[in-house]
């Protein structure tokens, strides 16, 4: 492993969760410096993410949420951006041809959020970066705003440390599966009866 580590990653992944009373004072420091290191891009994915907003916005009349990794302050450096709207199930093909029809994006699919609905996928760059827009329902995008209210106002910046951390050494040892299913536990434990399935190709955020 290119970041040997005093922590338990298997414990701490069959957990789900990164407490940081359980870091050793060494260890959260290094996961500290980290963390402060990946803050120094904030600027730069700002601006982008204000870009690709106010395109999604034009685009389809729906103001995006960042419901990725930078929008909970959990992201990686490489990170990309993900955007959510809400939006009618029954305008689905209105949408498709607003961003696939006008070469706008690129559809990725449809992943599932619920166990009874379903979410539109889209793709495009800006400067470098992949920028992911996920169309979900009325409903579904009102839930995904109070859970990130919540998550915004509950998580501490020491929790955001050591799950970021984590998140890095699972990445750079190689344990993509963990690395993952990682990526998602912040989302199911303050919104458990979501399913982002993460999109199968993509390793990065």
């Amino acid at each position: 492993m290119t970041n040997p580590t005093a922590l338990d990653l298997s414990a701490i992944t069959a957990k789900k969760w990164a407490d940081p009373a359980d870091f050793p004072a060494e260890e959260f420091e290094r996961a500290t410096a980290f963390y402060e290191s990946m803050r120094t891009h904030d600027d730069h994915l700002l601006k982008v993410r204000d870009e690709a907003s106010g395109l999604v916005e034009q685009w389809t009349g729906r103001v995006p949420r960042d419901v990725g990794s930078f929008g909970t302050r959990l992201n990686l450096q490489t990170s990309d951006l993900d955007l959510g709207i809400g939006f009618p199930v029954e305008q689905r093909e209105e949408l498709m041809r607003a961003l696939v029809g006008e070469g706008r994006a690129t559809f990725l699919g449809e992943r599932n959020t619920s166990f009874s609905t379903t979410r539109l996928v889209f793709s495009f760059d800006i400067a470098g970066i992949e920028i992911d827009v996920s169309a979900l329902t009325v409903e579904d995008f009102a839930v995904a705003c109070r859970m990130l209210d919540q998550i915004d106002a509950e998580m501490t910046r020491e929790e955001r440390i050591a799950h970021t951390w984590v998140k890095h050494l699972l990445r750079e040892g190689g344990r993509l599966q963990e690395y993952a299913q990682w990526k998602l536990v912040t989302y199911a434990r303050y919104c458990p009866e979501f399913n982002w399935v993460p999109i199968p190709e993509k390793t990065g955020s």
